[in-house]
């Protein structure tokens, strides 16, 4: 079992930036892959950006060169730095993991992104 807690969405003018972050708990000894989706209303929920416990990172094309994701393996924290928003990127943010072949979700954190 993996519960996810987010925190770091709000309602930002475009060009700003927002970090979000997300911390893991639970009973498991290592997590390999965290990441972000998000999903806009009437769209389907998309990856954002992944991270695994070895630093390998991917990124959605949309997101590249203006989010960054990182993550502390021994706090079991995950975190997206989102320069430079947009009002596309408007969406819940949805943290994610994988244990045992279960998919694990946060509760969603709500960016917007206008002016």
């Amino acid at each position: 079992q993996v519960q996810l807690v987010e925190s770091g969405g709000g309602l930002v003018q475009p060009g700003e930036s927002l970090r979000l972050s997300c911390a893991a708990s639970g009973r498991f000894f290592r997590i390999y892959q965290m990441g972000w989706y998000r999903q806009a209303p009437g769209k389907q929920r998309e990856m954002v950006a992944t991270v695994t416990s070895g630093g390998s990172t991917n990124y959605a094309d949309s997101v590249k060169g203006r989010f960054t994701i990182s993550r502390d393996n021994a706090k079991n924290t995950v975190s997206l730095q989102m320069n430079s928003l947009k009002p596309e990127d408007t969406a819940v943010y949805y943290c994610n993991t994988g244990l045992g072949g279960t998919a694990y979700w946060g509760q969603g954190t709500q960016v917007t992104v206008s002016s």
